[in-house]
């Protein structure tokens, strides 16, 4: 969340419009995330523990922050599983595939969801890249500019714009799901790489991951910008080996001028103390999807959810 001026992208989207008329999507959600260090997280208690440093970040600069109807929940359950083939064709062009379940009381609830991605950090290329499925049922497009703390300091940040597209399994064609001439039909930006009619994507590295998600609160940067803030540990399904932490907050807004620029300017503040008195938590140069994929493949400035 920061100030208006630190994001002239936002107001620089060249108008366009995709094969079939319809004009370019545009940024609707706004994200800040920081990678944590997932032997921090050991019980619920590890999550409450990390929002006391939450509140005071925000205390210092005047930022609401409400755990009001969260603070005897318990943490949500979701397994996340990446699909990509052999040779890691789609994160090394900076696509995700990947599917998320949720669990409710242990047992698998609702349908599966499908959850493709493009990531990049120049918003205009990121827009112009068409996402939309080829499926006759319903879909939802989130087209997100994600903040992240630098790489290799704590204190900073920089930018990447996530182009994202959700659906339910079930709206899927139910014939070959793992055939990758297949997917490239429901998602037709990705033909180019779809080179061989017999090509599967698989399970990447046989890692399924466990999600245990906490809710924190509402943070409140004043002129209407509020944020839902969350805490995550991601696991090895089976041998319950930490992968990943984060912490996020995201707001959702229509227009760029409900981002206020007092609101934007107290967001940065915030998230860069947060770092700077959570530094023993933060996990710097590592990204959630990296660490499942077990290398960074050095696809220009990605840095995975």
């Amino acid at each position: 969340m920061l100030k208006n001026d630190a994001y002239p992208r936002f107001l620089d989207l060249q108008p366009g419009t995709y094969s079939d008329g319809h004009p370019l999507d545009t940024v609707h959600y706004l994200e800040c995330k920081v990678i944590l260090k997932p032997e921090r997280f050991t019980s619920v208690k590890s999550f409450r523990d990390y929002g006391v440093l939450v509140q005071r970040a925000a205390d210092a600069f005047k930022v609401g922050f409400s755990a009001e109807g969260v603070v005897n929940t318990k943490p949500k359950i979701r397994e996340v599983v990446f699909l990509d083939t052999a040779d890691f064709r789609l994160y090394r062009h900076q696509f995700i595939l990947r599917r998320r379940i949720i669990y409710e009381d242990n047992f698998p609830v609702g349908d599966p969801e499908i959850v493709f991605k493009f990531r990049h950090p120049d918003m205009q290329k990121t827009a112009e890249l068409d996402v939309r499925p080829n499926i006759a049922g319903s879909y939802r497009i989130k087209f997100k500019a994600e903040a992240l703390p630098l790489k290799d300091q704590i204190g900073g940040h920089r930018l990447l714009f996530s182009h994202n597209v959700q659906f339910g399994l079930s709206q899927a064609p139910e014939e070959h799901h793992a055939a990758m001439a297949n997917i490239a039909r429901v998602f037709p930006c990705l033909q180019a790489l779809a080179t061989d009619d017999t090509e599967k994507v698989q399970l990447v590295n046989q890692t399924i991951v466990e999600e245990v998600l906490q809710d924190l609160g509402v943070l409140d940067f004043g002129k209407g910008v509020k944020a839902k803030a969350n805490a995550a540990l991601w696991r090895e399904r089976g041998t319950h080996k930490p992968l990943a932490g984060e912490f996020s907050f995201q707001c959702k807004f229509q227009r760029n001028d409900e981002l206020h620029t007092k609101a934007m300017e107290r967001g940065k503040q915030f998230f860069t103390t947060l770092q700077q008195i959570g530094s023993d938590w933060v996990s710097l140069g590592t990204t959630k999807t990296g660490i499942v994929y077990q290398t960074q493949l050095h696809a220009p400035d990605q840095a995975q959810e």
